[in-house]
């Protein structure tokens, strides 16, 4: 009996047996999660190879930049590119139109698709659905069919090499307008009754209840809105022939015509252009991410 009976330190409820080993975990990575894994590494991977090139043949000497067979390392590193790029003074000015055009773009698109977003989301008239199928229907047209009737207008309206003559036609976005009306029907109608109890009408409602509650899907409609305006090649080029109104992507091309395949420099240059967004992105991506989720889009 004495043999059989466990002393102090073997009891598991005694101090000095220690704790109880812990269970092993199992791995919670399963086998599909970790091919998504892979395949996410491999397109950022190929995403970021033309801007990895970009950079690296920006700060290679013109005559490494067609020299066969192609090295992805320069060989003797440089940045006259860049400084011959900022000494010619077009860039500057590139710039400057870039962002007072993307300004004007973002913030009458946020102003315009706010309220009509409202309108669509928290009013009742004649003709809602109908028009908000219509307005969902203009996603479908493509941009390149409506250059010769903007034109059209611009020039009517003497808005023609002007920054609101290239600014006014690319603030009408029926996507955003979706995007922003799915966001604001599910937002609880209690906040809103509870200021109409206060007295406020639609606009009080709208700026004082609505808005301040969509911040991060307002941010993610911004930058979206600014990252496709300071992109668009298409329509600036169209509307603008004084150099000095060019945004980048349209000075960019024109360099390529007036001074030659110069790769170095074009690289140079559409690195410098690019900062811009990836700086403003950098900033507000969480807003981004988080507007993003809570617009219910993938």
């Amino acid at each position: 009996m004495t043999s059989a009976t466990l002393t102090d330190a073997e009891r598991p409820d005694s101090p000095a047996a220690g704790p109880p080993p812990r269970p092993r975990r199992r791995s919670t990575v399963a086998p599909g999660g970790a091919a998504v894994a892979v395949m996410a590494v491999f397109l950022a991977v190929v995403w970021l190879m033309p801007l990895v090139w970009a950079v690296l043949t920006s700060i290679k000497p013109e005559g490494e930049t067609t020299a066969v067979p192609l090295r992805w390392l320069p060989l003797e590193p440089t940045f006259e590119a860049y400084r011959t790029v900022i000494a010619r003074g077009d860039l500057q000015q590139w710039l400057l139109n870039s962002t007072i055009v993307s300004v004007l773009v973002t913030a009458l698109t946020l102003v315009l698709c706010v309220m009509a977003a409202y309108a669509f989301s928290k009013t009742e008239f004649p003709g809602r659905k109908w028009l908000f199928a219509l307005f969902v229907a203009g996603i479908l047209v493509p941009p390149q069919a409506l250059i010769v009737p903007l034109f059209d207008e611009m020039t009517v309206l003497g808005l023609v090499d002007t920054y609101w003559g290239v600014a006014l036609p690319q603030v009408v976005a029926p996507v955003m307008i979706f995007i922003l009306k799915r966001f604001f029907d599910a937002i609880p109608r209690d906040y809103e009754e509870a200021a109409r109890l206060d007295g406020a009408g639609h606009l009080r409602v709208l700026w004082s209840v609505v808005v301040p509650m969509s911040g991060p899907v307002l941010a993610a409609v911004a930058i979206f809105t600014f990252v496709q305006s300071w992109n668009n090649f298409l329509w600036p080029f169209v509307s603008t022939t004084d150099p000095a109104l060019m945004t980048v992507p349209v000075g960019l091309g024109t360099v390529q015509g007036a001074y030659g395949i110069m790769y170095a420099q074009q690289m140079a240059a559409s690195v410098l252009g690019a900062l811009p967004l990836i700086v403003v992105f950098m900033l507000f991506q969480r807003q981004v991410v988080r507007g993003v989720t809570d617009a219910g889009l993938k």
